[in-house]
């Protein structure tokens, strides 16, 4: 039992990795971008999509922050 949970945890960390290498690939790790919600978002959902995002899958974030009052 053992083994098959270390087994996982390596497909995890590789699949993560692909991910940060996707998002890097992107540009969403350059200095010149602005944070912000729908940014953090977009980043955050190109990595945990992994290998998908080399088959076609773009994770997009729609973010609605409310303002605070004047």
């Amino acid at each position: 039992m053992r083994r098959s949970g270390g087994l996982v945890g390596v497909i995890v960390i590789v699949w993560l990795v692909i991910g940060v290498v996707a998002a890097a690939q992107r540009g969403y790790f350059s200095n010149d971008r602005d944070v912000s919600c729908k940014t953090a978002s977009d980043t955050i959902l190109t990595v945990v999509a992994g290998p998908l995002n080399y088959l076609g899958v773009n994770p997009k974030v729609k973010c609605n922050v409310p303002e605070p009052s004047r």
